[in-house]
């Protein structure tokens, strides 16, 4: 197990008051518990503007399948990308509409414009790119 590390943090009372909030709305056990997964985020969103060292993402896309050429499309970029992209999943949500989870790894600025060629072709609905961490950096 990793060794602890006890600090003191100081904080306007109003302000602690709204995170003690959404710590009891989220579940946390603690105000530790909370403030860790906000300093992880911090390190996770510093490794993607450093851009220079591997990380993962997941992109998020909903579209209609009866969009024209669109499912050969994006399968022409994702196979265009097969370094990055680890892996997919294709769910039918309706008749007409499907979402896809694409899992990439890669450094940031590649994935980034990876996930805007895919969001922005014609007969995609909306799309999300969200970033994480490897872990690698993280406890």
């Amino acid at each position: 197990m990793a060794q602890l590390a006890r600090f003191g943090v100081s904080m306007d009372v109003e302000l602690l008051a709204a995170f003690d909030r959404l710590i009891a709305e989220r579940g946390y056990g603690n105000r530790s518990e909370a403030i860790r997964d906000v300093v992880r985020d911090h390190i996770v969103q510093a490794e993607w503007e450093s851009d220079d060292q591997p990380t993962v993402a997941a992109l998020c896309i909903v579209y209609d399948h009866h969009s024209r050429d669109l499912p050969r499309r994006l399968a022409a970029i994702q196979h265009r990308h097969t370094g990055q992209i680890t892996a997919s999943l294709h769910v039918h949500l309706d008749e007409d509409n499907c979402l896809e989870v694409i899992i990439l790894h890669g450094v940031p600025s590649e994935l980034r414009q990876i996930a805007d060629r895919i969001t922005t072709a014609r007969g995609v609905k909306h799309g999300r790119l969200v970033m994480t961490s490897s872990g690698r950096h993280l406890r």
